[in-house]
């Protein structure tokens, strides 16, 4: 068994298991090289970015930095394509293993999401993470940048970038979540 999804059979494969790794591995160097020795926080967006930030954290750690702080962001509340609460969700940032979650002020936040597109998901973090506090500097790691902006925003560590068409998706698989590691682009998504 190859391990691909069925529904992701036959599809272009952008990034494999072992490119997968590697990439985690170059983009914890990239940020080792940037904040040496700097106790930074990983906020990884629901839902494949909370594994990938744990596995970034696990390589800065095996680099010899200090192990990151890693927190799960839930942005339901702050999407652009949904109704908004009239009060802000208090509990969006939060601790993957439910304990208290890290503090954000004054810190080197690192977003992590498995795919850019557009940019309105990254606002919408942006949104949520000031709600939890003010971060002395924020940066977006992702594994996949397709391209296609909508917003004036682009990432700091960048895994792949992907020219896709704009009908075209980018399928993340991660093992914590899907039981295997890789990317895909997926055909025209229909209308």
């Amino acid at each position: 068994m190859s391990g691909v999804p069925l529904s992701l059979e036959g599809r272009p494969r952008l990034l494999d298991e072992m490119a997968v790794a590697r990439t985690v591995m170059r983009l914890a160097h990239e940020i080792a090289e940037r904040h040496a020795g700097e106790r930074i926080l990983l906020a990884g967006i629901l839902t494949r970015g909370v594994p990938l930030a744990m596995r970034v954290a696990r390589a800065l750690e095996a680099l010899g930095q200090p192990r990151p702080d890693v927190a799960a962001l839930d942005l339901l509340d702050y999407r652009d394509d949904r109704p908004r609460p009239a009060q802000p969700r208090p509990g969006a940032l939060a601790s993957p293993d439910g304990g208290a979650p890290p503090r954000v002020d004054g810190r080197t936040v690192v977003l992590v999401d498995d795919v850019l597109f557009t940019g309105r998901t990254l606002r919408a973090a942006l949104d949520a993470l000031i709600d939890a506090g003010r971060p002395a500097t924020v940066e977006l790691l992702v594994l996949v940048d397709r391209g296609h902006r909508e917003l004036p925003l682009r990432a700091t560590y960048v895994g792949k970038n992907v020219p896709t068409a704009p009908s075209e998706r980018v399928a993340v698989r991660l093992r914590e979540v899907d039981g295997v590691d890789g990317a895909w682009v997926v055909g025209e998504v229909p209308a």
